[in-house]
This record gives structure tokens, sequence and C-alpha cells, in this order.
């Protein structure tokens, strides 16, 4: 996810005619220093260097003791272990800065003790302001309500949702904090907001910006196709997608792979897809305009299935049943 962040501004957002140097960026995993560390040298090393009194001293180390849950030695000892990644990143890697959320200055101080009683030399901190939800809570995998950079954890569609619904008072923040507009280009956005502010245009703009730079040009195209198939009933959009798009918008959806049979009808359809009950049941929730194949609402039974219309030129059909239930059929042998 990150690596294709990086490798997606480089290719779509940096101006090689800028002046300035574009940095090659790396990506690294802890476990590949910290695993190989002996527990008695880690102690002895960086472990002898960092005061108790300073660590006890921390706004997030005396909340922690002082919940109900207290601290167990693991969390107490993630500063030591936050502080040896920045010490080995400075050494292997002349690395001097550390960003963070503000949530992590703590551990970035500890990190910045430890560098600089062993090393001598300056290093920084950078924190930034966390990123919360329409209630106050933070963003993030402990709060279970986290926005990943991996498509297999956040689809681009479920990305460009996420900040294309943030409100008003933020999304002028959140422009600066993700986008690399200019800053007169974000002003000049917010002022045609003001007089128009029923086109959502602001946040339409962060998050084409921000899937482009997650997923790529590719992926912003995809988000686009499933917010169409989804929210505005497009066929042509629905046609498009791809089967890995299709589970990523219908995660809960269950899918059938069914032969079309000539004459099959749409109450064969729902029947073998085990949308609807067998019997009267069944039969009454088509005839009540609780299903829609494709966008369009169904309301004779007896319809016969047509390609083209019922059954779209990818060989899928999306079947809803009442406003949320949702069926992928797959035709075979078409």
């Amino acid at each position: 996810g990150a690596a294709a962040a990086l490798r997606n501004h480089r290719e779509l957002f940096w101006d090689p005619g800028s002046g300035a140097r574009l940095g090659r960026a790396e990506l690294l995993d802890n476990a590949r220093w910290l695993g190989r560390q002996p527990l008695l040298r880690f102690l002895g090393g960086a472990g002898g260097r960092l005061r108790m009194g300073t660590l006890l001293s921390r706004q997030s180390c005396q909340a922690r003791l002082r919940s109900a849950e207290g601290m167990s030695l693991a969390e107490f000892l993630y500063p030591a272990l936050q502080a040896y990644d920045f010490l080995h990143l400075h050494q292997r890697h002349g690395c001097r800065i550390q960003v963070g959320g503000h949530d992590q200055m703590g551990n970035i101080m500890s990190g910045y003790e430890l560098v600089t009683k062993v090393t001598g030399t300056d290093v920084f901190g950078i924190t930034v302001p966390l990123i919360t939800s329409t209630t106050g809570d933070k963003l993030g995998k402990t709060a279970g309500n986290a926005v990943w950079l991996n498509r297999d954890k956040t689809s681009p569609f479920e990305l460009y949702q996420f900040f294309v619904r943030q409100q008003d008072n933020v999304v002028e923040k959140y422009l600066k904090l993700f986008t690399f507009l200019p800053l007169e280009e974000i002003s000049h956005i917010m002022e045609m907001h003001a007089k128009e502010p029923e086109k959502w245009a602001p946040q339409k703009r962060l998050a084409a910006e921000v899937t482009k730079l997650v997923h790529g040009r590719e992926g912003l195209e995809s988000a686009k196709r499933c917010t169409k198939a989804l929210y505005y009933s497009s066929v042509e959009a629905l046609e498009d997608m791809s089967d890995q798009e299709l589970q990523e918008l219908f995660k809960q959806a269950p899918s059938a792979e069914l032969m079309l049979e000539p004459g099959m009808t749409v109450l064969d359809m729902c029947r073998k897809a085990n949308a609807i009950p067998d019997g009267p049941s069944g039969y009454q929730k088509i005839t009540d305009g609780g299903v829609s194949i494709n966008g369009d609402r169904v309301t004779n039974p007896e319809t016969i299935l047509i390609l083209g219309q019922h059954i779209l030129k990818n060989g899928v059909s999306l079947l809803r049943v009442g406003k949320k239930n949702y069926y992928i059929i797959k035709w075979l042998q078409l």
C-alpha cells in the first residue's frame, strides 16, 4: 500500500521541473533488526540509556497506569523498542527525523533521547494532529475504524467514499493535509463551495486526489465505477466492473453461478439464487416491488430474462431484494 502510494506520487504528482530533488524512499520492517536483538544485549544497550523516571512520567504511561486494566510490561517497553528503531535507522540509514501522530509524542521523545545520548547527533521529531471520526474517536486499527492503504483491507471505492462523506467543517483541513494541491487552489475550491454547497465539490476533489495517490488512476476509475453502479444504478458502470470490483463493492453479497435455460423467468432466477422464500410469499415479494435487477425494479415474476437487460454483457446480473440484500448472479456458458 505505502510503496504503491510512493510510486503514484512520483508518477502522478511530482513535478520534475520544480528544481527540487525527489529522494528515494525505503520501506523497512523493524522485525528485521528487533527480531535479531538478544534480550540481554538490548537491556544493556538501549535499556541502560533510558531513565525510568522519564518513561514513567510520560502522559500516555500515566494514563495507562491509572486505567482499570493497568499496564503490562510489554506495553511499558514499547517506547523503548520504538526508540531503538530510531537509533537503528539513524545509524544504518542516516535517518534524523521521526514523524508520527500527536499520540506518539512520548515515544518520539524517547527516541530523541536515546539517539542523542548514544551518538551525540541532533535528531528531530514531528507530530501531526490525529485524524478523528465525527464522534471525536481516533481512527485506527485498535479503534476498529481504520482506513487502510492496502486494497485487500480498504477497496478504492471504500477509500473514496470515506473522504467524499467528510463534513464541511473538516474538508478544507483535509485538503491541506492529504493532497498536494496549492493553497490558492484550495481557497478557490472553498470559495466556490460557499456559493454551491449542494455540489460537494471539495469532498469530491479530496476523495479523487487521495484515491489517485493511494491506488493510481486505475483505482480512482474503479472507485467512480463502483459509485455509479451502487448509487446511480448505472448499467454501463456495472457492465464495466471486474469480478474483483463486484466482490469489493458487495462484500457480504452471496454469489450464485446459474445456467440460463430457455424461458427462464425472474421468479426462476430469484428462487435458484435462494434470494426469496419458496411459495406464495416469494412470488408476492416480486409483485410488491421488492426486487430489482441491475437497478431496475421488476414487478412481474413471469418476466422472461432478456440478455442485455436482465443479464449484462459481462455475464452478470445484480439482484437486489429489499433495500440492502444483494446477490451477484454469474451466468455460465452464455
